[in-house]
């Protein structure tokens, strides 16, 4: 289990990914920055879990916990319905094959990389 001062570093790098997340849609707007913000994500989770899932504070700090605020699945799910509410459904399927296969593709190239730099 992790001590409260690692209690605290995760939840710090929370709030760091949500403050990335937040000013990333604010600039760039939803629902394609959040795609972006998936499919990056997924690359950074894949070269986190390479190289830092040994780290006992640092990983989860990374991966739960920045990575988590930044990342944003539901999100995703309800610009998804969103757009269906609107009638852009053929938008709203290009989304959601965008998001999921290159998400699936950078946590691909994610791994791959760190396991060449290791």
């Amino acid at each position: 289990m992790m001590h409260y001062s690692g209690l605290f570093a995760l939840a710090l790098g929370g709030a760091a990914g949500t403050v990335l997340r937040h000013l990333i849609i604010s600039l760039f707007g939803a629902p394609w920055a959040v795609a972006a913000i998936n499919i990056t994500g997924s690359f950074l989770i894949g070269l986190a879990w390479v190289m830092l899932s040994q780290r006992l504070l640092l990983g989860p700090v990374v991966m739960t916990g920045l990575l988590g605020g930044f990342t944003t699945f539901s999100a995703f799910s309800l610009d998804t319905l969103k757009l269906i509410e609107i009638g852009r459904l053929a938008e709203a399927l290009a989304y959601v094959a965008v998001s999921v296969f290159f998400s699936l593709f950078a946590v691909f190239l994610g791994v791959t990389l760190a396991r060449q730099l290791s």
